[in-house]
């Protein structure tokens, strides 16, 4: 056997196996007790993003002077991460308070991936007339009528 021909397909197979692997990345999205409920849903459609990529995400919220008194807001902050992000997302760590932070680690749900994968999104029957065309067809109408009634 020739020993090149040996390597080079050694060389393809450990090419191939590279290929099948995936990167799974750790991204960090902060809270703070305080936050408004816009950021909010910014910040949980931005882990609704990195789950559906394959990413794990790990929350943090930090607590800064007197919220320290108070971790039961920090919870109720992260249990309204979990129940919005609850069918795509499981926990792989609890929300546990270590210094001035309370972190939770979430992974992304194999099974509810390949639940929305397999069902279809509906597709849209086309409208036989545009809605400009309809409404201005709808406004000469009402113009017709207040004609009428001006007479």
């Amino acid at each position: 056997m020739d020993f090149g021909k040996f390597r080079y397909e050694e060389a393809q197979r450990l090419k191939e196996s590279r290929k099948k692997t995936v990167q799974i990345t750790m991204k960090e999205v902060k809270f703070k007790p305080k936050i408004a409920k816009g950021d909010f849903n910014t910040k949980v459609r931005r882990m609704l993003e990195f789950l559906n990529e394959g990413h794990k995400v790990k929350v943090t919220l930090q607590f800064r002077g007197r919220e320290m008194a108070h971790p039961e807001l920090g919870s109720k902050i992260l249990d309204a991460v979990i129940e919005q992000l609850g069918p795509i997302a499981k926990i792989d760590t609890s929300a546990r308070l270590e210094g001035r932070s309370m972190t939770m680690v979430l992974s992304p749900d194999k099974k509810a991936a390949k639940r929305s994968a397999s069902q279809k999104p509906a597709v849209a029957k086309p409208a036989t007339q545009n809605s400009t065309e309809t409404e201005s067809s709808n406004a000469k109408d009402e113009n017709i009528e207040d004609s009428k009634k001006a007479v």
